[in-house]
């Protein structure tokens, strides 16, 4: 989950979260490289007297500024793909849910359970134990297997919605009327914090997201409790 005063994403939870920080820190020291590179060619030109030089026939400049930013493109693109491919649908998951977006609160259906589905509701401030979490926590936790591949179905009811969980690398719009998908995974068990990240009315920011990653065995066991 994020906290006070944070300035940089949150720690990886997932496979994809872990490659879109590398990603993130190759683009960063990318722009860092060239930004870099014009301000000082910017500072020279105007602390020297370069301003005068005649440029208008150079090929060898303008190779180079032709060449060089390709070179830069590809090395930003090949990582992305990459991702991009990770992000991919999965044939074969281990378990799907359905997370159907309300005002102003999240439903969850189990897909291949029979009668495994529930509301998750924020739990108010007054409400709250101990060690739980103001405008984070829920009454309904939604309970995935680890180290398992999960698709997840989003949609909405009423309006737009966006099912977030930043620590996981996901982020997916919930549409009315139309199915999205994404994949989630995680090595680690553990509480994963998000919230709906599209403006959906007055109490958009009363819909949080709480995933809890148990074991396998714990998850088989909550759900043959939960559908007696």
């Amino acid at each position: 989950m994020a906290y006070p005063m944070q300035i940089a994403l949150q720690n990886a939870s997932s496979p994809l979260m872990e490659e879109l920080l590398h990603f993130h820190d190759h683009a960063l020291m990318v722009i860092l490289l060239i930004s870099t590179s014009v301000f000082y060619m910017i500072t020279m030109t105007l602390t020297t007297k370069l301003t005068h030089i005649n440029a208008t026939d150079a090929p060898i400049t303008e190779t180079v500024w032709t060449i060089l930013p390709s070179i830069i493109l590809v090395t930003i693109a090949l990582p992305s793909l990459q991702i991009l491919y990770l992000m991919d649908e999965i044939n074969n998951p281990f378990l799907t849910i359905k997370a159907l977006g309300h005002q102003w609160y999240w439903s969850y259906e189990y897909t291949d359970y029979k009668d495994l589905s529930f509301d998750s509701y924020m739990i108010l401030t007054k409400e709250l134990k101990n060690g739980h979490f103001r405008l984070l926590e829920v009454d309904h936790r939604m309970i995935v297997p680890t180290k398992s591949p999960i698709r997840i179905l989003v949609s909405a009811e009423d309006v737009l919605h966006s099912w977030a969980v930043p620590s996981l690398g996901v982020k997916i719009d919930a549409v009315p009327g139309r199915l999205n998908q994404t994949t989630i995974s995680t090595h680690l068990p553990g509480l994963f914090y998000g919230q709906c990240s599209e403006i959906c009315g007055a109490n958009h920011s009363f819909m949080p997201i709480v995933i809890e990653a148990v074991p396998i065995s714990h998850f088989e066991d909550w759900s043959w409790a939960t559908t007696q």
